[in-house]
């Protein structure tokens, strides 16, 4: 049975006595802030038809996290469901502490009734990111919310402060359940297409944003659905880009923005327009079918309600998202989370020191479609890898059980885990053979996008490298019969999950996790595993630590 709030508050209290250790590896003067979360089904109406969610605290989407650099987040999570629940932080970058990330090869998952405590820090980061349910197809069903991290008061932001900040996640949605979706799946089957794109979880002309007349207001846009890309707009309004995941970019203007899913953006927009409301549009690209949704700007002092279409964009050309991409450039002169420039980490010089080609494929494994990387299809292990390496519990994965580039041959099942050295600065190189635009994600980092083109990528792609102001993100998109490249310097051990966010295909194994590892023993490099972590698998009945 769930606890009780008493039962619940005493858990807490309890865990957080015994906690004080783990507490003090953090500097003292960096600020606490607590959430106590409690996860349920309850009923939800977004596209107008009843249907079951998950809530957090009641709310879908769940409540926004508001910090600062290098807060300290205590997330006590309640699993008041009927099955194991986990959420994960998109961009969180978990220094130090992949035990924490909350995805099935670093956590076990929260069992139903029980109750689990995230201590998370968001160590040297700024910027806009949101968290979701990562187990199963529960991203389908709600419990996704906003993350922000404001710069710590004495950081100059290259923008005045804002009339109003929000939080906009947006994505495409089904009238489904979430464990009818996974059985369409565990039948070997594909989805269907999406019946229809929620901003906020609401339909259309639910979302309703009021404004002054003559005030500028920042929108922190997030993709947390489950596969399309959407165009977001504004009517007769233009937008400033200003940050994404984390880094200030050059202040470019743009009469609408593709946001792949997986990704987030920040964008400034002033309600310089004639008094009157206008319609806020989100549109699926490179769709055959366009879905689309629109929200409603209100101006306080609006003479008219909207009327009439609303306002065109984008469908299904590839050559116009690829150059706003590559327009997508950090501001080097910007502060980031530190008072120094961003520009003061020159990538560009830096000589690589390994090259992975990263190939998705699409195929049949006994009878049932499966996704796959490098011909390895990814299965879940019994114990998640990271607990499992921690306690050298041998035979829950295969360790470089993936190479580093394409064979060629068939799809096969295998826990694959990819162990590269600690302090290395890899090159990662996405190829797409595929019609369908790709959008990869890799937990623990932030890496700079130097490059992307159709075709085969081959050593001569690196003539056209950015070496100087390419972006530094944590997701980045692939499209048809193209390529991506990136930099990554590979500070953070840890065990860390690339996977695509097109979530059917990360659940039919289009992910593996890329190792950092190093034999060092100093928390310097790396924090012991938490004395409240869950132990599963192979893993049960150990203990943590020592109180």
């Amino acid at each position: 049975m769930p606890l009780n709030l008493a039962g619940k508050t005493a858990v807490l209290c309890t865990f957080l006595c015994v906690s004080v250790s783990i507490i003090s590896i953090v500097k003292a003067e960096d600020p606490y802030r607590f959430f106590d979360w409690n996860v349920t089904y309850g009923f939800i109406y977004p596209l107008g038809v009843r249907q079951q969610g998950i809530l957090i605290n009641g709310q879908f989407p769940g409540p926004d996290i508001h910090s600062v650099t290098n807060d300290n987040l205590i997330i006590n999570v309640y699993n008041s469901l009927d099955e194991p629940f986990l959420l994960s932080w998109n961009g969180i970058q978990q220094r130090r502490n992949s035990f924490e990330d909350g995805v099935i090869g670093t956590t076990c998952p929260i069992p139903p009734g029980k109750n689990f405590t995230y201590i998370l820090q968001v160590k040297d980061q700024i910027g806009s990111f949101y968290y979701f349910p990562s187990l199963g197809f529960h991203k389908a069903a709600g419990a996704f919310g906003g993350i922000r991290i404001l710069s710590r008061p004495r950081i100059p932001v290259p923008f005045d402060d804002p009339a109003g900040d929000y939080t906009v996640l947006i994505g495409d949605w089904y009238l489904s359940n979430h464990t009818d979706l996974k059985a369409v799946l565990e039948g070997g089957r594909k989805l269907p297409f999406p019946d229809g794109i929620l901003i906020n979880g609401r339909g259309r002309n639910g979302y309703y944003l009021t404004v002054e007349q003559g005030k500028t207001y920042r929108l922190r846009i997030s993709n947390v659905g489950l596969q399309n890309s959407l165009n977001f707009r504004i009517q007769n309004h233009k937008m400033k880009l200003v940050e994404v995941e984390g880094t200030h970019t050059l202040q470019t203007t743009y009469s609408s923005l593709d946001v792949h899913v997986g990704q987030s953006y920040s964008v400034l927009f002033t309600a310089d327009q004639p008094g009157q409301d206008y319609y806020i549009v989100v549109t699926s690209r490179f769709t055959s079918t366009v879905l689309n949704t629109t929200g409603i700007l209100h101006y306080s002092n609006s003479a008219g309600a909207v009327s009439g279409p609303f306002p065109g964009g984008p469908t299904i050309e590839v050559d116009w998202s690829l150059n706003q991409a590559r327009s997508i450039r950090t501001n080097l002169t910007a502060s980031g989370p530190r008072p120094n420039p961003q520009g003061s980490y020159h990538y560009g010089i830096i000589n690589t020191t390994r090259t992975i080609i990263v190939a998705n494929s699409a195929g049949q494994v006994n009878g049932k479609q499966r996704y796959g990387i490098n011909s390895v299809s990814f299965i879940a292990p019994d114990t998640p890898m990271k607990i499992a390496d921690y306690f050298k519990i041998q035979g829950v994965f295969k360790e470089n059980g993936i190479t580093d580039r394409p064979y060629g041959g068939g799809l096969y099942l295998d826990t694959a885990v990819l162990t590269v050295p600690y302090r290395a600065y890899v090159e990662i190189v996405f190829q797409n053979d595929e019609d369908i635009l790709q959008s990869w994600h890799l937990d623990g980092y932030s890496f700079f996008v130097v490059g992307m083109d159709g075709g085969q990528w081959t050593t001569a792609s690196r003539d056209q490298y950015n070496l100087r102001d390419a972006v530094a993100r944590c997701t980045t998109q692939v499209y048809p019969n193209s390529w991506t490249a990136i930099y990554i310097p590979l500070d953070n051990v840890g065990m860390w999950n690339l996977r695509t966010e097109f979530w059917a295909r990360q659940y039919l194994g289009q992910q593996f996790y890329l190792r950092v590892y190093t034999d060092s023993t100093s928390l310097r490099d790396e924090f012991p595993i938490p004395k409240n972590a869950l132990l599963c698998g192979r893993a049960s009945g150990r203990r943590t630590r020592p109180l």
